[in-house]
């Protein structure tokens, strides 16, 4: 990419985000919007405009309510887990301004002042340097002198790295225990999951194996159980049967529109009964609704009875009467065999996957492993692809491959476009297929709550972006571009890559800046919400519950944010020393995404579940796999400029793989299980354990018909002598 294009790209960026910025002012602003804009603070009963009208406020006062509010202000508002973002955002952040105050006024001088590199260590395929390289590292010699500069300079990056993220880790920690020690009653506190429950013996119960276990064990603190079912009929009729209520309720508002727009006595609406409404015999929606709610409601109760009584399963919950029993029992070993019995801290209701929970031990590693090698092979393969496309997209291959574009790409302004844009457009595209497929893999693997799902397609998400991305690019365009000089000499390779690093910040400087200023301009801008909000109210909407489903924001997306997050830690980490000029966009990304989220944060998202902090460790984790990659690419990247003190590289990646086992064994058990010593802090709450119970109840098994004595009794029965999930 040329100076010219780089420019271009930046420069259209950055009008895109000025246009998104203006759209944001305007639109927010609009009654008919608020839903989009303010929908956390409207289900809080807030004033989503904090008590001023709009004509009387600054269009950008967004800006100093994100900057004036406190990290308490976000717990209040948006949990712990998103308070915890802002934290890795901000050392991130951190890092970044405390490493380019050093390395930009150092090393750029450094690097443009030196004698320009000879052939051999080229950044470009046709060996001379755009303006861009002659920053960067690139563009001084081997062997030189200077490049003891860039060796200090990566002593520093990590230096401060490990510094902030230590100071990071207790801050986070605090933050969890006092979330912990609250004196508010939450119900996942008084709870343990217990899996593998080995075979009933003799004659005895689920139910009763289960009561006289943990009653032998914490005969004081034991509550009672909830044996965990198969709900997967009684689920099929419950959901059938809500959505049926739907569309009565929807029926019953069309009807009463018609009577105010037409004829007085209305106009009942009507539906054929075959496949999607389209096919079959045309009926009354309201009486066949009503009807098949008739038909549906003892056939629900029903279910529920045989659902508790018949089809109990080798897994369940077991209250405690206090909080320090359960954090003690969650972190216990109960059974001399591994695959029985085993504990772990309840999930909170909203996020247990209750199919994941009678997985048994051993099946649940044999799908691990089996997940990890398709992950595998799917990061490999995918590597392909993307590998493919990055070489592929370069215009000159464009021109080579697909001669009949080649008119088209030879027009100045259009070939100034595809150069800033199609490479980084085809990267994007490509990645935002996974999420979802990531998601459901690591859900395969048995894994009890939505929160720890999150955390491992996170994990999967980022191997995959660093292997595919910031290697694969770098790789695939090299090795597209030097397949012949390979080929003639294969021990060149390393070289030959290492050399290449310079040549690909331009590419890497283009999409930070495409994730900065489009990615977040339409994060703030909500345009794409918006858009889809007013069309379905419009046209699909007509109960309340529908127009809130069509506005309802959802939360964060943690397993697919943080992993691009820890995409732009990689690139601009390998890249800080390499290139310096990415460490301002690096900081732009995160100073632009902190001030941003945190509007969204404090007005739009509605977290899905609390963790308390649990993604932490895993931020952590992967910012020093970063950091130790970015320390491997500079040992080799010396090593290809014939540098001789290269090997003092060596003890900074053993110092930060010290640093990571350090902190794992500092912190880490605290985020995996409750510290006693947090609960024991006393309620302020009167203990309501049946409520807490209930809690846990599937919505599927509770009973709406509570005036039937009969069914009411049947319920409590085996709640008390079979229980239920």
């Amino acid at each position: 990419m040329d100076f010219s294009s780089f420019l271009t790209s930046l420069t259209t960026s950055f009008v895109i985000f000025v246009v998104l910025m203006v759209l944001f002012a305007w639109l927010s602003g609009k009654p008919g919007n608020k839903v989009v804009y303010y929908p956390n603070r409207l289900l809080k009963g807030m004033d989503p405009f904090e008590g001023g009208n709009y004509a009387s406020r600054n269009p950008f006062s967004w800006i100093r309510e994100a900057l004036s509010s406190s990290e308490q202000d976000v717990i209040a508002v948006s949990g712990v887990d998103t308070a915890v973002y802002f934290v890795f955002l901000s050392t991130v952040l951190g890092i970044l301004v405390l490493s380019g105050i050093v390395l930009l006024p150092v090393l750029l001088p450094v690097a443009i002042t030196a004698k320009t590199a000879t052939a051999s260590s080229n950044t470009t395929s046709n060996g001379t340097f755009s303006d861009l390289d002659k920053l960067s590292l690139g563009n001084v010699a081997d062997k030189n002198s200077r490049l003891w500069a860039f060796l200090i300079a990566t002593y520093w990056v990590s230096i401060v790295a490990y510094y902030l993220l230590w100071k990071a880790y207790k801050h986070v920690s605090a933050l969890r225990v006092a979330a912990l020690i609250s004196p508010e009653v939450r119900a996942e506190q008084f709870a343990v999951l217990v899996r593998d429950i080995p075979p009933v013996p003799g004659a005895q119960t689920m139910k009763e194996q289960v009561d006289s276990y943990f009653k032998s064990i914490y005969p004081d603190a034991f509550y009672r159980s909830m044996i965990v079912t198969n709900n997967k009929e009684v689920n099929k009729i419950y959901e059938e049967l809500e959505g049926y209520k739907k569309k009565l309720v929807r029926a019953e508002t069309i009807y009463a529109e018609s009577k105010t727009t037409g004829k007085p006595e209305g106009v009942r609406p009507t539906n054929k009964t075959g496949f999607l409404g389209l096919l079959g015999e045309k009926v009354d929606s309201i009486e066949y609704y009503s009807q098949k709610i008739s038909e549906l409601t003892p056939k629900l109760e029903v279910e529920q009875k045989a659902t508790l009584r018949d089809k109990q399963q080798a897994a369940a919950l077991v209250f405690f009467t206090n909080r320090v029993t359960a954090a003690s029992a969650a972190q216990s070993l109960h059974a001399t065999m591994l695959d029985t019995w085993n504990v772990m801290d309840a999930p909170e209701p909203r996020q247990i996957i209750w199919t994941n929970l009678t997985i048994k031990f051993f099946e649940r590693q044999i799908r691990q492993y089996i997940i990890y090698i398709i992950v595998a092979l799917t990061i490999f393969f995918y590597m392909i692809p993307i590998t493919f496309v990055s070489a592929f997209t370069t215009l000159e291959n464009l021109k080579k491959y697909l001669p009949f574009l080649k008119p088209i790409v030879n027009i100045a302004a259009i070939r100034t476009v595809l150069e800033a844009y199609l490479p980084q457009i085809a990267l994007i595209v490509f990645l935002a297929l996974l999420p979802k497929l990531l998601l459901f893999l690591s859900k395969l693997e048995g894994i009890p709550s939505q929160s720890h799902i999150e955390r491992a397609a996170s994990g999967k998400y980022f191997y995959f972006t660093v292997l595919n991305v910031f290697i694969g690019v770098t790789v695939g365009g090299t090795l597209f571009a030097t397949f012949k000089e390979i080929e003639e000499d294969p021990n060149s390779l390393l070289t030959v890559l290492a050399a290449s690093l310079p040549g690909n910040a331009t590419f890497f400087l283009t999409y930070v800046a495409l994730k900065f200023f489009v990615g977040y301009g339409l994060e703030l801008s909500r345009i794409v919400p918006l858009i889809i909000f007013h069309l379905k109210r419009k046209y699909l909407c007509k109960t309340e519950a529908e127009v809130k489903e069509a506005w309802f924001p959802g939360d964060l997306k943690y397993a697919t944010r943080v992993p691009g997050d820890m995409l732009i830690v990689t690139i601009t980490l390998c890249y800080s020393v390499i290139a310096p000029l990415i460490i301002p966009f690096g900081v732009v990304y995160f100073g632009l995404g902190w001030l941003i989220l945190r509007n969204q944060a404090l007005k739009v998202y509605v977290p899905s579940y609390e963790s308390y902090g649990r993604m932490w460790p895993h931020m952590h984790l992967r910012i020093l796999a970063a950091l130790v990659l970015y320390q491997l690419t500079m040992l080799a990247y010396f090593g290809a400029k014939k540098f001789v003190y290269a090997p003092f590289l060596v003890p900074l990646i053993i110092s930060s793989l010290i640093f990571a086992y350090v902190c794992n064994k500092k912190f880490y058990r605290f985020f995996c299980c409750p510290a006693l010593e947090v609960a024991s802090h006393e309620l302020k709450e009167t203990l309501h354990m049946e409520r807490i119970f209930r809690t846990y109840v599937p919505p599927s098994l509770c009973s709406e018909k509570v005036e039937d004595d009969r069914f009411e009794d049947a319920l409590s029965h085996v709640s008390r002598a079979g229980s239920f999930a």
